[in-house]
């Protein structure tokens, strides 16, 4: 399965998980979730990030970091992760706070 049938893209989705979502937060990034009956993960990345070449910079480095725990993800969850103002956005760092946070909620093993 691909990040492209994977992602959350109707703003009554992201509605439902802003209103009703559980949250997890780390250095770089914040985690809203929330149980559904398929994994879908949306990115929100705000004016306050910059122009519209910053902010699709964030969010293609922020699928590219989902991308790699998808197949690990064994739940059914829609995701939100919103990046917190930064003076550099790094996928290394996106990469490492994902899967921390990933592991304190319980959706992926340690050894991953």
């Amino acid at each position: 399965m691909s990040l492209k049938d994977c992602r959350l893209k109707r703003e009554k989705d992201f509605d439902l998980v802003f209103k009703k979502g559980k949250r997890l937060f780390s250095g770089s990034l914040s985690l809203i979730y929330l149980p559904s009956e398929s994994l879908k993960a949306g990115f929100a990345v705000g004016k306050k990030h910059g122009g519209s070449v910053t902010r699709n910079r964030i969010k293609r480095i922020l699928r590219e970091s989902f991308r790699s725990f998808m197949p690990e993800i064994g739940q059914n969850f829609f995701f939100v992760f919103i990046p917190k103002i930064s003076g550099e956005y790094s996928y290394f760092t996106f990469r490492e706070d994902m899967k921390k946070m990933l592991m304190r909620g319980g959706f992926i093993k340690k050894d991953a």
